[in-house]
């Protein structure tokens, strides 16, 4: 049965936590996307993608996090998310389980969130890597190219020229960590976050001397994460290249 587990005072400070009915793998935190918009009477993770990786033998520590227009963007989203990953220590002590080597997965938005995870000031709980599900990997990128029709300039409060300090400090293609890999899945019809931003990262991050790769698969933007297409394999597989590295 999962568990749901507040780390905050906000109505969109929770996760929820899926137990592996397998001998657990290691743990997944599972980040949502949305362009860093939402409300909390909205929560998905998404749910089917959690069951899927709950069957493979996976932990899967769901998370929401505080939004755009409800106290998210600019610090709240990443505060959320840091403190999201931290509290995993408590939900795992509390069930009696192992959470394993842990891992973030995230889609769209929720990609951004869990490539910058790699890299979150005064971090505590070790992650072994992350994978982004078409995530928007290079806030600059995004910001010339409109992604989500301004999500990025909307998310961190203004532009890049305005608030160099926010987007230095949340952009994932310039705060590469080196000894932590990154594997992305990108469906090759995405309209929504462009394969461009996949590719700006995975440059950026192999010349910081990352383990970065991008695989393309048939489809897309919800196509990678649903469980009954072949990019479900795609992101199997990279966890278990993060997993066996760790």
């Amino acid at each position: 049965m999962p568990e749901r587990s507040e780390y905050g005072d906000d109505p969109m400070q929770y996760g929820v936590f899926h137990v592996a009915e397998a001998p657990a793998r290691g743990t997944v935190i599972l980040i949502h996307g949305g362009f860093w918009r939402g409300t909390p009477e909205y929560f998905d993770g998404p749910a089917p993608l959690a069951e899927a990786l709950v069957g493979r033998g996976w932990n899967v520590w769901r998370i929401e996090y505080r939004q755009l227009p409800n106290g998210g963007g600019w610090p709240g989203t990443l505060d959320d998310t840091a403190a999201a990953i931290e509290h995993l220590v408590v939900v795992a002590a509390s069930l009696a389980v192992d959470p394993g080597p842990v891992l973030t997965v995230g889609h769209s938005a929720g990609g951004h969130l869990a490539v910058w995870a790699l890299s979150r000031p005064d971090a505590v709980l070790p992650l072994e890597g992350a994978v982004s599900l078409a995530g928007a990997l290079d806030l600059r990128l995004g910001e010339a190219d409109r992604i989500g029709g301004g999500a990025v300039v909307d998310f961190l409060g203004g532009t890049s020229a305005a608030h160099p300090d926010r987007y230095a400090a949340a952009d994932p293609a310039t705060r590469v960590v080196p000894d932590l890999p990154v594997r992305i899945v990108h469906g090759d019809r995405d309209d929504v976050v462009p394969m461009n931003q996949s590719d700006a990262y995975v440059a950026a991050a192999r010349a910081a001397g990352q383990d970065a790769s991008v695989r393309v698969v048939p489809g897309d933007h919800m196509d990678v994460i649903d469980p009954a297409h072949p990019a479900f394999a795609a992101l199997l597989a990279a966890l278990e290249e993060i997993r066996a590295a760790a």
